[in-house]
């Protein structure tokens, strides 16, 4: 049987690499200095937006014939991660951008895709996801949204909470119930300017502010039958396999801010001096820095692992996409208590951006399904 002394099995193509050094460089010098004020004025950063369009980054979820990059799940993942290192609310751009349109990718017509995917990978057009309810967070089953059919068109009535680009999209991916009694859910496009929708409250978070939240309501709004996506009643399964897949963009932001609060960290315990030397010289805090590093190195292993997983179609993938945004997610929640901790009083005060990371990191144990609901699908895996 044939060997080899070396192997690429861990090691990221040269064209990927490419990609995320052009990225990690725009996060560098364009997003990361935009941080602090978007975070403090809790704005939603129209202008990196642009920047991500122009440069091709937002056409990363999308296959080459619908005018994406046609790279994969992984390296749009890379790419979350480098964004978020500098800025989370901003990588949340990327991600809701895979989040609304993987059901058109994964259930729409071929009318449906043509007709929003290019514009999408543009950055022409931004979407999102409408699945959570004030009374149906991680319960989707439970929610009270409902459409009927009338004629050729479909009525929608509810209220949906939690959305991300909210007053921002174009359109809301929206899911409701068509058949009560069986307990049957449709998932449907609703453009913002269909009459009767409208954005009711946006939220006032502990963290990733610079990205509104906020909470959709349907009055009587009208969408074609076109605008069905996927089978009638076929709507949970749409949500659950794309949460299946965009749950990575969660893991990737979590492990990108983990890697930003190391660096961070780092740099300032290198300068910074007491009793006489910088304070990575003293174990307490060296062994604090190692294990930081170490913790998001895993994170970031399981991650890319699972991201490849889901781009070759493994059959459990989505298993390795739980037990990823499990431990990316709570890694990034000890890493950055830790470094606020490593700078002291400094580390509490908004000057410095690792409380900024703290309270961003949070959220990533909350969305694409909690912590809890992970443990409950990676448990369920092994009976």
């Amino acid at each position: 049987m044939a060997t080899s002394t070396h192997t690429d099995l861990f090691a990221l193509p040269q064209e990927f690499l490419d990609l995320r050094d052009m990225i990690r460089q725009i996060a560098t010098e364009k997003i990361a200095p935009r941080a602090h004020d978007i975070d403090a004025n809790a704005e939603y950063p129209h202008d990196l937006r642009e920047i991500l369009a122009e440069n091709g980054i937002l056409g990363l979820p999308f296959d080459e014939e619908y005018g994406g990059t046609g790279t994969g799940i992984l390296m749009l993942n890379i790419g979350v991660e480098e964004i978020a290192k500098a800025c989370a609310a901003t990588s949340l751009i990327l991600m809701v951008q895979e989040l609304g349109s993987m059901p058109i990718k994964l259930f729409g017509s071929e009318e449906q895709k043509q007709e929003w995917l290019p514009r999408l990978a543009s950055g022409e057009i931004t979407p999102a996801f409408a699945l959570s309810e004030p009374e149906a967070g991680s319960d989707p089953a439970s929610m009270r949204t409902h459409a009927y059919r009338d004629g050729d068109e479909w009525v929608i009535n509810g209220a949906k909470n939690w959305i991300t680009n909210s007053g921002i999209a174009d359109y809301y991916l929206t899911f409701a119930v068509t058949d009560r009694e069986a307990g049957k859910v449709s998932a449907f496009i609703v453009e913002k300017d269909r009459p009767g929708f409208s954005i009711g409250k946006l939220e006032k978070k502990l963290g990733i502010k610079g990205s509104p939240t906020g909470s959709p309501v349907y009055e009587d709004v009208r969408v074609p039958h076109a605008n069905l996506v996927g089978e009638e009643g076929k709507g949970m399964a749409v949500a659950l396999k794309t949460l299946s897949y965009t749950r990575l963009g969660a893991a990737a932001q979590a492990t990108g801010i983990a890697q930003g609060a190391t660096d961070y960290a780092a740099k300032y315990a290198s300068e910074r001096i007491q009793f006489g030397k910088p304070i990575n010289r003293h174990q307490g805090i060296a062994f604090k820095l190692a294990d930081m590093q170490a913790k998001t190195a895993a994170a970031r292993a399981i991650t890319y692992e699972a991201c490849a997983k889901a781009d070759r179609g493994d059959a459990d993938y989505q298993v390795h996409g739980s037990m990823a945004k499990l431990i990316a997610s709570d890694t990034a929640m000890a890493v950055t208590v830790e470094a606020v901790q490593v700078l002291g009083g400094y580390g509490y005060v908004t000057e410095y951006p690792v409380e900024r990371m703290m309270r961003d990191a949070k959220i990533t144990q909350i969305y694409e399904g909690t912590s809890e609901v992970q443990r409950m699908i990676i448990s369920r895996s092994l009976s």
